[in-house]
């Protein structure tokens, strides 16, 4: 056995390298900029002013560790450079690596994006007597000209730039000559097009300090970094979260298997009887309805007194303070808690009876069940001793689902009443795009339903013997 372990938490280190790799592609694939997410509100007056805002995005961007190159390596073109990742800004930097795929020449691609940069501080530092509309059409002309990356755009954008500054009188002696240079820079990427370097494979090695490095190891270290929301660290939003959700999950799967473990052990023994059809019949109406609008509908009839029937509480989990005594808080969320463990207990105690009269029904016709039998041993022993024992195989196979479902929880359910459990945070990430939240919980999921299954198999040699995992 304890080999077998060994040899199976070796295959989930690659398996765990496979799914980190995953699940951080994912999050740099995610839509929107982390920055500007976390800055969200909190920039200030620095919107209004160019460079501060340069400042204050660059900070944050260290802070989360975006200024870092994503992985260790990489292969790409001779013609993209190695320090691309040093611009910062996600449309700035995917926009330049397109030019860099039409041309193929880093160099002047490279002049003509800080030249941009450089004719936005100049308009930004113009006098206020000086703000005219030829002053708003550049602002907006060089912002465009970030994200553009067609000729026909381009060309566009800097005729109609020229044109601008030329008929404002006031602006064209400061700026006609810049925007001039600016579409030099521009004209110099075409002349001086390099495609055969676009052909050319390049591998570039960054070492440790990337994002992915950071991120794994941090996450090894139970540092799961910031909430792009609210920029609370991750691990305590989900130690928030995590309670409800282990509590009403918890109490939902023991009841389903104290309920649903003897009922489907009494409908296998009782085969063909009344009983048995009786409880195969409530339990698939049970499971045939989905847990969204049996909740739904104990909302609606169970907890307003318009439908007369005001039997529970409201959604949520109470509105005791904490000072109030420990007995009235516990009593007040209980009778909360009710309903939601209700929903999601019903179809797992159809699902875990069907699998347990599955198991008994297998077992209670062998050999060695008849014999039992014969050998005059009463019902209580031979049902619960040696029926009920190797019976067991099909539930003990979804432990490997509960741990991950414990812990990442029903979206539905805690949405529906309004419980702040793991399920309700992620839905709720999803919506903000607070990607680290959603991918730790991804990442964790994963490493739980490694565990499951890992225990699943060390439960099935604890209830059948005959179960070995040496080599014969």
């Amino acid at each position: 056995m304890l080999q077998y372990l060994l040899k199976r938490l070796l295959i989930f280190i690659p398996t765990l390298l496979a799914i980190s790799l995953l699940s951080f592609g994912l999050s740099k694939l995610a839509p929107g900029d982390p920055v500007d997410q976390s800055n969200r509100g909190g920039m200030g007056d620095a919107q209004r002013d160019l460079i501060n805002a340069e400042r204050v995005y660059q900070e944050k961007a260290r802070e989360l560790g975006l200024d870092k190159p994503a992985f260790y390596c990489g292969v790409s073109p001779v013609a993209f450079p190695d320090t691309l990742y040093r611009i910062l800004k996600r449309e700035q930097r995917e926009n330049l690596s397109k030019l860099t795929a039409q041309y193929g020449n880093w160099e002047q691609i490279s002049d003509y994006y800080h030249e941009i940069k450089t004719l936005e501080y100049q308009v930004q530092q113009l006098p206020a007597n000086q703000k005219s509309d030829g002053v708003f059409t550049a602002r907006s002309t060089l912002q465009q000209l970030y994200l553009a990356h067609s000729d026909v755009r381009i060309s566009s954008l800097l005729d109609g730039l020229a044109t601008a500054v030329e008929k404002d009188t006031a602006l064209a002696p400061t700026l006609l000559a810049p925007v001039l240079v600016l579409k030099g820079k521009y004209e110099a990427i075409k002349t001086k097009a390099s495609r055969w370097k676009l052909y050319v494979p390049s591998f570039k090695w960054y070492g440790l300090n990337n994002q992915y490095h950071h991120w794994i190891t941090g996450f090894l270290q139970f540092d799961f970094g910031k909430s792009y929301y609210d920029s609370r660290p991750v691990a305590h939003k989900m130690k928030d979260a995590l309670f409800w959700t282990v509590l009403i999950n918890s109490l939902a799967v023991l009841a389903a298997y104290l309920l649903a473990m003897p009922l489907g052990v009494l409908s296998a023994v009782w085969k063909d009887t009344f009983f048995d059809r009786f409880s195969t019949l409530a339990l698939f109406m049970l499971y045939s309805l989905p847990s969204f609008w049996i909740a739904t509908m104990l909302v609606v009839f169970f907890t307003t007194p318009e439908y007369g029937m005001d039997w529970f509480p409201s959604l949520g989990l109470g509105n005791l303070p904490d000072e109030a005594p420990f007995w009235s808080r516990f009593w007040d969320t209980g009778a909360h808690l009710i309903l939601p463990v209700f929903c999601l207990a019903y179809g797992a105690l159809a699902f875990i009876s069907r699998q347990m009269r599955g198991g008994m029904l297998n077992v209670i016709g062998q050999d060695y069940i008849r014999t039992a039998w014969a050998k005059g041993l009463n019902s209580r022993q031979v049902i619960w001793k040696h029926a009920f024992r190797n019976s067991l195989f099909p539930i003990i196979t979804m432990f490997a689902s509960i741990f991950p479902a414990v812990f990442a929880g029903s979206v539905v359910i805690e949405v529906i009443f309004n419980i702040p459990g793991m399920g309700k945070l992620t839905i709720d990430a999803i919506f903000q795009r607070d990607w680290p939240v959603v991918y730790t919980v991804l990442m964790l999921s994963a490493i739980l339903t490694m565990a499951g299954i890992l225990l699943s198999d060390i439960l099935y040699a604890w209830v059948d013997p005959r179960v070995s995992y040496s080599k014969k």
